[in-house]
């Protein structure tokens, strides 16, 4: 365990004007608290807190920082009071030391609804003080780095808890060193044969080429100083982690991975990073589309840094990481940089980002948001995204995550642009909705009066503020139609279980599940946003709610009675994985429409039983034909194909009609059979790809709809 004068002297190496006596105190104080507790490795407890201290000073952190680590479980788990702390180290300690115990009681591994729950109080107590989020990193990293003596269920939970939560939040705030190490001691855990397969091939491929990163940093440094550039070279091999998930993003194997070796330039000036950057590119050849230069536009937590990939020896490829020392700090601790010190004196570094500005950034766009799951979405989304920045007509810069599309371009300018969104051009071609944006675009967003958000467009939206504006859009629009919807839904559904449906009990489920009014409960229930079951659960939690939940060739809907015939709604084609509900029709069997058919408007006000049903959990049979509509270029092979893609991904073409024919391109129909809305995905995924495929949909009927309610009748 460091000692109070080895603690110090870290403190005082960074902080010549540190409170050395207060420190002292606070470390005796600790001992004392935590003195006859042992961690489960046997150690004495403080072995914990001191370490935690010890790695904030890493990260250059202020006195009151690196008090609160080392007093950060004294209230939870001794004697200490928040009043005791507060007058022996002060109001600020106090609260920092409240707010770390706070976020240690959140469990954010628990059910989504609470998880939801207490991400927000998360992002709340950092809104209030970003060195509380610090403090807990640095005690996961160091319960992490520890974690074997725990029970190995207790292991799997930390581990996860860390690889979801706090190594993106690690990263969303800068932190990339504190990050892969997280998420390397969790990978550990989570998968240790992965882990070290990769590290015995790395071991192999050190024995086959040497040392590469030494010979390559050397004829680097060679470069530079021909270039009259004064810098310093590392390099390093990536982390376990890091390059497991390159394999599996690119489902690829370790050797033909290319890029697993990293290297970093820190230069003198910013001048100097764009020479630099010169110099590698004239002595290597430059990997197409893998440069980004995030000086000139940096990310939203500070990050500046210019990245590049070249063909190294024997065609090897490196990333390079070019940026000055300044950037490097705030490369290396992200928003922390804010707080370092450097001689005495808080560290003006310009690069660090505004702790408060960073928060309320990330904050936004979840403050509207009411659904629990959607929230965890919409965090998750912006926790784990890498940014991509496109350009308006008029030069402006619009940061995304990667993988965004125009419609969140659209939502990113403003929410009315986004829901007026009618089609985009990217420089200046017209692009479908769904096109992947690339870093220096442009985008041009055409709007109409009228339109309004599509329900489609909830696949196509990849940022957490266009999704949320998108469902909010939704639930408005049809708030009316699908309470409506709801309460039908929940006649039947407590009626199945010798329950009625009144006011009152719905009243109660409302506020049972939290929700504003009983409206809002049943336009959630129509939109398929809540399940019938977790209604009637809300009222009689002791109801035993039992239904077969394995795939059955011969009962694949769950919800029928033993002698109801079911058959597929032609006009919406419903798969299973999708939300469904059964209209049941005397000498007709059951009807499975999907929830959002638009057939179901016009049995709203009739008396036919509505069923709540959902398919049944398991594998299908591709026996479900699906109708796609496709146009593509009229060239020679391209149906030949086409049809192979769809082999390719275990799909069968039932039949295949053109609608019509032109000189550049054809439109056709193909019936395909499927398992389910995933397969579906893979098959117009693979389609998309190709590039003779100009756009490619899923057909649904308003015709056979209407039709099919005429018929009814």
């Amino acid at each position: 365990m460091i000692s109070a004068e080895d603690l110090v002297s870290l403190v005082h190496n960074y902080n010549p004007r540190t409170d050395e006596a207060l420190i002292r105190a606070a470390y005796d104080y600790g001992r004392a608290m935590h003195d006859g507790q042992f961690r489960k490795s046997g150690e004495p407890y403080f072995t914990h807190p001191v370490a935690v201290a010890a790695i904030l000073t890493e990260q250059q952190l202020d006195d009151a920082a690196i008090i609160t680590a080392l007093l950060h479980d004294t209230i939870e788990d001794t004697r200490a009071s928040y009043t005791e702390v507060r007058d022996r180290f002060g109001q600020e300690v106090a609260d920092l030391v409240d707010g770390v115990t706070k976020l240690t009681n959140l469990q954010l591994t628990s059910s989504e609804t609470k998880q939801a729950e207490n991400f927000r109080k998360l992002l709340m107590a950092m809104s209030k003080d970003l060195r509380v989020i610090l403090v807990k990193l640095a005690d996961r990293l160091h319960n992490m780095r520890t974690i074997r003596a725990m029970k190995p269920e207790k292991q799997m939970q930390k581990a996860r808890e860390t690889m979801e939560i706090f190594a993106p939040l690690a990263g969303r705030m800068g932190m990339q060193s504190m990050r892969e190490e997280l998420e390397d001691l969790a990978f550990r855990v989570l998968n240790p044969q992965g882990r070290d397969s990769i590290i015995r091939r790395f071991v192999t491929l050190q024995k086959e080429t040497g040392d590469v990163i030494h010979r390559i940093t050397k004829d680097m440094r060679k470069e530079l100083e021909k270039a009259g550039v004064d810098a310093d070279v590392f390099g390093r091999a990536k982390k376990p982690y890091s390059i497991w998930r390159k394999m599996e993003e690119k489902k690829t194997g370790f050797s033909r991975l290319s890029d697993i070796y990293g290297f970093r330039i820190i230069t003198r000036s910013e001048a100097d990073c764009y020479t630099a950057l010169g110099a590698i590119h004239q002595r290597w050849r430059a990997v197409p589309g893998r440069f980004k230069d995030y000086i000139s536009q940096p990310k939203s937590n500070g990050y500046r840094s210019i990245h590049t990939t070249v063909s190294g020896r024997d065609g090897k490829r490196v990333e390079v990481q070019i940026r000055t020392r300044q950037m490097h700090e705030v490369a290396e601790t992200g928003v922390a940089a804010h707080w370092s010190y450097r001689d005495g004196q808080r560290a003006e570094n310009p690069f660090a980002v505004d702790p408060a500005k960073w928060i309320a950034s990330l904050t936004e766009s979840f403050e509207t948001e009411e659904d629990h799951d959607a929230f965890m979405e919409a965090v998750k989304l912006e926790m784990y995204s890498d940014k991509v920045f496109c350009f308006t007509p008029k030069g402006d810069v619009v940061k995304l995550p990667r993988g965004a599309t125009p419609l969140d371009y659209a939502y990113a300018i403003h929410t009315r642009i986004g829901s007026k969104c009618v089609g985009a051009k990217v420089d200046g071609i017209r692009v479908p909705l769904w096109t992947r944006l690339k870093n220096g675009q442009s985008v041009e967003i055409i709007t109409a009066e009228g339109q309004t958000p599509q329900a489609t467009w909830l696949d196509i939206a990849q940022t957490g503020k266009a999704k949320t504006a998108i469902r909010r859009a939704l639930r408005e629009a049809n708030k009316e139609r699908y309470a409506r919807l709801g309460r039908e839904l929940a006649r039947v559904a407590f009626e199945r279980h010798g329950k009625k449906c009144t006011d009152k009990v719905l009243a109660k489920a409302a506020d049972t599940l939290r929700k504003d009014d009983v409206e809002t409960l049943l336009a959630q229930l129509g939109s398929a946003e809540l399940a019938p079951r977790a209604v009637v659960e809300a009222v009689y939690p002791n109801l035993v709610i039992v239904d077969a939940q394995l795939a059955d060739a011969d009962n694949p809907v769950i919800g029928l009675d033993h002698n109801q015939n079911f058959s597929r709604a032609p006009c919406c084609q419903p798969l299973p994985g999708e939300r469904i509900m059964g209209l049941s029709r005397p000498g007709r069997g059951v009807q499975v429409h999907a929830i959002d058919c638009a057939a179901l408007a016009d049995f709203e006000d009739e008396s036919a039983p509505w069923l709540d049903l959902h398919w049944a959990e398991g594998t299908h049979p591709a026996a479900y034909p699906v109708s796609l509509e496709l146009v593509i270029g009229n060239d020679a092979g391209v149906l030949g194909r086409i049809c192979t893609l769809i082999g390719e991904q275990k799909a069968n073409i039932s039949d295949l009609n053109f609608v019509d024919r032109k000189p550049d391109f054809y439109r056709l129909m193909l019936d395909v059979e499927l398992r389910d809305a995933g397969h579906l995905h893979s098959v117009i995924s693979a389609l998309e790809a190709e590039n003779n495929v100009a756009s490619v949909e899923r057909r649904r009927d308003p015709g056979l709809a209407a039709a099919h309610a005429a018929a009814a009748r």
